[in-house]
């Protein structure tokens, strides 16, 4: 059932017409770039384009990405205030939550992992502490 639902976000979000950006949307972009520049220091790539919209309490994003096996992979996020604390989790294509390495800095958060099967992986962004923000995910793999 939470997969369902899920996957009925997804289809909304990916008929969703495409849009130009906030300005907060591009301040958060500039925020995760700092944190996923890091990542390319042990010699991750920063996988070209990115996710961007508003985060809400209680009503975590949701990210479909197409992951293989034997990568190893970080998924990064920024918010801008008023959020206070964010977090990413990685869900299998059963709705399975993955263990990940994670990173959480406020308006900062990380996760990363090496999947085992390749496939279809669901990404989470969720605020935990603040109010309606904007967000940017980056992913970044070798």
């Amino acid at each position: 059932m939470r997969l369902a639902i899920a996957l009925s976000i997804l289809l909304l979000i990916a008929s969703t017409p495409a849009r130009a950006e906030s300005d907060k949307e591009v301040e958060a972009h500039k925020a995760v770039l700092d944190l996923a520049g890091a990542f390319s220091n042990d010699g991750f790539k920063m996988r070209d384009g990115h996710w961007a919209g508003i985060l809400k309490p209680k009503e975590p994003a949701l990210i479909a990405v197409n992951l293989y096996a034997g990568n190893q992979y970080w998924f990064s996020v920024g918010a801008i205030e008023p959020a206070k604390k964010i977090e990413v989790s990685v869900y299998d294509e059963t709705g399975k939550l993955v263990t990940t390495e994670s990173y959480n800095e406020g308006e900062r958060a990380a996760a990363g992992f090496s999947p085992t099967n390749s496939g279809q992986y669901y990404i989470s962004v969720a605020l935990l502490e603040g109010t309606e923000s904007s967000y940017c995910l980056v992913y970044s793999y070798k």
